[in-house]
């Protein structure tokens, strides 16, 4: 019996070691989506136009490199499976570059190129982890719950690690300050071994299900042979509609990541005390999630799951700036208002992840169904295809976050207290209204997706008997 066809229920520790390996993306995320923009403009006095465009080219020219990855990920052929070798080769490389980013020159100016280069090659290494590691996720079961039950578990690990990072920085690397250049070089380093870490220890947990030789060899190797398969597979009609809303989605994401810092700083105010309790918050809500849509998706199916959580997670996260806008709010920086955010913004966070768990969990269901029309499995190449839109739509958040900042007329080096009040409500409204826009487009969007339980399940014992068939 191969991987893909293997029991209902998989062990917890199978579940664990397969999580774990979501870590090093959570890390790059918080750091790319939270820290980087803020690091490279407040802190190293790069213009935030200029930063805003190196990181989006820099997510541009890498996301080409996805599906290359993912398809040379499903072409793998070797004892040891099609995913492992490269979930062994790539961490080391990586946790060298990912401390290079946060260690530039400290003697020069920040360079334009430098940020562009460093951070492709941090991505690309994300990628030749990522891929291979959530593309193990439908080899390892093709059961519509369990799916979900492995997602589950590789956002909460995703999100632990990103949060982690988020409260060291709060509580220890920049304790004493959001722009002490010494703190980022702390947090580089960390990071890095982290990410080096829990990628290889989540290889050789799943060493014995994933090591084995793939069910059907590759086919003969060429540059268009790669290109036709890849195009086909990524022109899947469901796979299309999940990448139009999850374009939108992840690119409200990228906003909301690239710009929260901002947001605590010159809107909320948040204390020293504050940020290193809001990583707790977001974490709760991502143990939240990982309770709640499990359910969802047994009672109303992923497509639904993923439009209310938009939706609902949408309405709670501008509550609270609405308020403010009606002086209904209080006093920013003060206890009842730093209370009343964390409530607001953990609901929002547990909606808005179900969301992309929904999808990661949708994907994964596309497998089958492209296999059916191409007789391929390619679950690198959709994974890799979610990452390239991932990548695109989180780099034009940053990058539209960028020129909110300079909209809105927040100046570098900027002291909180010393900014305008009309400059905070522009950069408040501007954000909101794109918040609202994404969610509801999104929504839209989600509605088309055309597979549910009933599709899926009878694709997967059409291909069972197949195969048995086959075996003949």
């Amino acid at each position: 019996m191969n991987a893909a066809a293997g029991p209902a229920r998989l062990p917890l520790r199978l579940k664990m070691f397969h999580g774990l390996g979501s870590i090093a993306y959570g890390v790059k995320d918080n750091g790319f989506s939270t820290f980087l923009l803020l690091f490279y403009n407040q802190v190293l006095g790069m213009d935030a136009k200029l930063v805003s465009f190196a990181l989006m080219l820099a997510l541009v020219l890498d996301a080409f490199v996805d599906p290359v990855i993912g398809y040379l990920s499903d072409q793998t052929h070797t004892r040891w499976g099609r995913r492992l070798p490269w979930l062994y080769l790539a961490p080391i490389p990586l946790a060298f570059a990912w401390f290079a980013l946060w260690t530039p020159d400290p003697n020069a100016a920040p360079g334009f190129w430098h940020l562009v280069i460093v951070a492709v090659i941090v991505r690309s290494l994300v990628s030749c982890c990522e891929v291979p590691s959530v593309a193990l996720l439908p080899e390892l079961t093709r059961d519509y719950d369990e799916r979900t039950t492995l997602m589950r578990y590789r956002y909460l690990f995703g999100w632990a690690g990103g949060l982690l990072m988020l409260f060291l920085a709060y509580d220890l690397f920049l304790a004493k300050s959001l722009l002490a250049v010494e703190g980022y070089y702390q947090y580089g380093l960390f990071g890095g071994l982290l990410m080096a870490a829990t990628v290889l220890i989540s290889a050789a947990g799943q060493h014995r299900w994933a090591a084995r030789w793939p069910a059907r060899k590759p086919s003969a190797f060429s540059i268009g042979t790669a290109f036709r398969e890849i195009r086909e597979s990524l022109g899947h009609p469901a796979f299309l509609v999940l990448l139009a809303a999850g374009a939108i989605a992840y690119t409200s994401q990228g906003i909301t990541f690239s710009i929260s810092n901002y947001l605590y700083l010159f809107i909320w105010r948040f204390s020293p005390e504050a940020f290193m309790i809001y990583p707790w918050v977001l974490f709760a809500s991502v143990v939240g999630t990982f309770l709640l849509v499990g359910p969802a998706h047994r009672r109303f199916g992923k497509r639904t799951t993923a439009i209310a959580g938009g939706l609902i997670g949408m309405a709670f996260w501008v509550t609270p700036f609405v308020l403010r806008h009606l002086h209904l709010w209080p006093a920013e920086g003060g206890a009842a208002s730093t209370a009343g955010l964390f409530i607001f913004f953990f609901l929002a966070n547990l909606f808005s992840v179900s969301v992309m768990i929904s999808g990661g969990s949708m994907i994964a269901d596309i497998v089958e169904a492209s296999e059916v029309q191409t007789g391929r499995r390619s679950e690198g190449t959709f994974f890799a295809g979610n990452f390239f839109m991932q990548k695109c739509a989180t780099g034009l958040g940053i990058f539209v976050t960028g020129l909110l900042v300079d909209l809105a007329g927040i100046p570098e080096k900027a002291d909180p207290a010393k900014v305008p009040e009309t400059v905070i409500d522009n950069f408040s409204f501007y954000y909101c209204a794109l918040v609202i826009l994404c969610a509801v487009l999104s929504a839209l969007i989600f509605r088309h997706y055309p597979i549910n339980r009933e599709d899926h399940e009878a694709r997967v014992a059409a291909l069972a008997a197949a195969e048995a068939g086959a075996e003949r």
